[in-house]
C-alpha cells in the first residue's frame, strides 16, 4: 500500500452500463449504444455511450463537416490535387481570407477568400451550435451552465481573430488563415506590425492566468493523486464528509504554504484562470489596430517600457515619405 502511485497505476471497474437519467419530455432519444474499451478505462471511464446529439449536434456535425471539407479540398487543390504532397505540406498549407482589396464586403470571389468566409461562416456555425447543445443538456441535467460559459469566453476569442476585430477594422484581411504553420506565420507578423504584442498588457494578463491555469490545475491533480490511496477521488463524499484524505491534502498546504484551498475553491480558481486566459487574450487583440497602433510605443507614453537611449539616429518610421 505504501508504495501504490496511482499516477501510473488505477483500477478499472466494469458493470453493467449506466444509462443515466431519464430524459425530459419532449427530448430526442439517446443513442442508446454502449461498448467498453480497456485502454480507455486505463485513462478514464470505461464505459463508451450512450451519446446524445439532438438537433443541435447533428447540425453541428454537418457544418462542422463543410468547414472541414472546404478547408481540405482547398488545402489539396493548392498542390495540385496530388495526395502526396498533400499529406507532406499540409503542415505548411492554408486557405487564405480575402485581401485588403476587398474590405469587409460579404461576398468575394471564390478564389479570392470566397472559400475562406463560407468556410468560417461553416465553421462558426458549428462551434455556435456546440455551444447550445452545451447549454441545453446542462439544463437538461440540473446542472449548472459553468462549461457553456467557459466555452464561450473560448469562442469570444474565436470570434474576435476572425469576425469582430476584421469588422471593426473594415478588412477580411486582418483575420487568421486556415492553416496550422500559416496561423503561427500570422500571429508573428501581427506582433511585428503593431509594436510587438508582449508590451500588450492584456496580452501579459492573458499569460499570466495561461500559466496560472496550468500550475493550479497541476497543484489540484497531484493533490488529488497523492491522497488516492485515501480515497481522494471521490471528491464529493470528502466535501460532505470529511475524511482522511481531504484533511491531509489540506494539511499539506497549510503545512507547505499556510494556506489550504478547499475542494470546491480549487474548482473555482481553476475556472476562474481559464476563463480569464481567453477574455483578456480577445480583449488584447480586440483593442490592437482598433485603439492602439503601436503597443511599444504605447507601452513608452505609459512607462511600461523603457525608453532607447538617444544615438542621434532619425528612425525611418518617423520621417516623411521621399517626395515630401
Amino acid at each position: 500500500m505504501a508504495r501504490y502511485q496511482n499516477i501510473f497505476t488505477q483500477v478499472p471497474l466494469r458493470g453493467a452500463p449506466e444509462l443515466g437519467v431519464a430524459m425530459y419530455p419532449g427530448s430526442d432519444e439517446r443513442i442508446q449504444g454502449t461498448s467498453h474499451s480497456t485502454l480507455l478505462g486505463r485513462l478514464g471511464q470505461a464505459q463508451i455511450g450512450p451519446i446524445y446529439l439532438g438537433w443541435t449536434g447533428i447540425a453541428s456535425l454537418i457544418f462542422g463537416f463543410l468547414a472541414i471539407e472546404i478547408i481540405g479540398l482547398n488545402m489539396w487543390a493548392s498542390v495540385g490535387w496530388d495526395p502526396i504532397q498533400f499529406v507532406r505540406q499540409l503542415p505548411w498549407l492554408a486557405l487564405e481570407p480575402p485581401g485588403p482589396e476587398y474590405g469587409f464586403q460579404p461576398f468575394v470571389p471564390l478564389a479570392e477568400g470566397g472559400w475562406w468566409i463560407i468556410a468560417g461562416f461553416c465553421l462558426t456555425t458549428s462551434i455556435l451550435l456546440w455551444w447550445v447543445r452545451t447549454y441545453r443538456r446542462a439544463r437538461a441535467l440540473g446542472m449548472g451552465t459553468h462549461v457553456a460559459w467557459a466555452f464561450l469566453a473560448a469562442i469570444w476569442l474565436y470570434l474576435v481573430l476572425g469576425f469582430i476585430r476584421p469588422l471593426f477594422m473594415g478588412s477580411w484581411a486582418e483575420s487568421v488563415p486556415f492553416g496550422i504553420f500559416p496561423h503561427l506565420d500570422w500571429t508573428a507578423a501581427f506582433s511585428i506590425r503593431y509594436g510587438n504584442l508582449f508590451y500588450n498588457p492584456f496580452h501579459c494578463l492573458s499569460i499570466a492566468f495561461l500559466y496560472g491555469s496550468t500550475l493550479l490545475f497541476a497543484m489540484h491533480g497531484a493533490t488529488i493523486l497523492a491522497v488516492g490511496r485515501y480515497g481522494g477521488e471521490r471528491e464529493i463524499e470528502q466535501i460532505t464528509d470529511r475524511g482522511t484524505a481531504s484533511e491531509r491534502a489540506a494539511l499539506f498546504w497549510r503545512w507547505t504554504m499556510g494556506f489550504n484551498a478547499t475542494m470546491e475553491s480549487i474548482h473555482r480558481w481553476a475556472w476562474w484562470f481559464a476563463v480569464l486566459t481567453t477574455l483578456t487574450g480577445g480583449i488584447g487583440i480586440l483593442l490592437t489596430g482598433t485603439v492602439v497602433d503601436n503597443w511599444y510605443l504605447w507601452a513608452q507614453q505609459h512607462g511600461y517600457a523603457p525608453s532607447y537611449p538617444d544615438t542621434g539616429v532619425a528612425d525611418p518610421s518617423l520621417l516623411g515619405s521621399p517626395g515630401q
